[in-house]
């Protein structure tokens, strides 16, 4: 199954509210290693930005820490490139706004989407999508970025994961009718959170994607000591309070140093 180019683009082009993010150059495979390899080949060939790159099926798929991406047939595999122009050290700031903008927008179409930190988005406590972002940095400033995002449509996946056409068929709802638009959606959600990020600042984004977050509140453990997750900061790091014997501490861990599972404990990576 590829993707049928013609009908995605005509998908988009109803879908976007940022015409100045329409991609310059649109690909679509029916089988590659990894789109976000793929884009920045592409990358170091052409300069006219946004380049989208989509596949139905990746060989070898990544995931955040080297961990692998399943990209089994049926799922939207997809990377697109701009040039943000930001400081390195505001780099989750691109993973605040493709995750908060597919998410808000998948909503409009009544999928109750919600975030897991750092970079999940999740439907009835599973696993729906990833995010993953790649850059290229020069002088301090992130000068190229690719976004990559795996979405769930109706491929197989594991006990944690959730399909989009699953989901719907159990809720006899077919908002979302096909790949195509499910790659328009996946795609405007990405410009969208862009440029509410470049017409707003970060700290009304982080609201934003504070308001989707699934975990805020959960019970948590650190090191065998009871915490709750109050936030997330601007530089991705889960805030959590914890409670000992006569003392309360807040405490950051930055994203790679623990994994939040699918149930209300947090475990060390090296207990996951």
């Amino acid at each position: 199954m590829t993707i049928n180019q013609n009908k995605l683009y005509k998908e988009f082009i109803q879908l976007s509210n940022t015409p100045c993010f329409l991609p310059r150059n649109l690909y679509c495979f029916r089988k590659i290693p990894s789109t976000n390899e793929t884009l920045w080949e592409l990358l170091d060939l052409k300069n006219d930005l946004p380049i989208v790159v989509i596949a139905s099926e990746q060989t070898a798929g990544r995931g955040q820490w080297g961990r692998t991406w399943q990209s089994l047939p049926g799922g939207l595999y997809l990377s697109v490139a701009i040039t943000p122009q930001i400081l390195v050290k505001d780099a989750f700031h691109l993973t605040l706004l493709s995750a908060w903008g597919i998410a808000n927008l998948l909503q409009t179409y009544q999928i109750p989407v919600k975030l897991k930190w750092p970079n999940d988005l999740i439907l009835e406590d599973r696993k729906l999508g990833g995010i993953k972002i790649e850059t290229r940095t020069r002088d301090g400033y992130i000068t190229h970025a690719v976004i990559g995002v795996g979405v769930n449509w109706s491929n197989t996946v594991p006990p944690t994961g959730i399909t989009l056409q699953s989901w719907a068929k159990r809720q006899e709802l077919c908002s979302i009718s096909c790949l195509e638009k499910l790659a328009a959606i996946t795609l405007t959600g990405i410009f969208d959170g862009y440029q509410y990020y470049l017409d707003q600042d970060c700290n009304c984004l982080l609201t934003k994607y504070l308001e989707l977050l699934d975990s805020l509140g959960d019970s948590v453990k650190v090191e065998g000591i009871k915490g709750t997750v109050v936030g997330v900061t601007a530089q991705g790091e889960l805030q959590v309070n914890l409670q000992s014997p006569g003392a309360k501490t807040q405490i950051n861990l930055s994203p790679g140093s623990i994994s939040l599972g699918y149930r209300d404990t947090l475990f060390r990576n090296d207990d996951s």
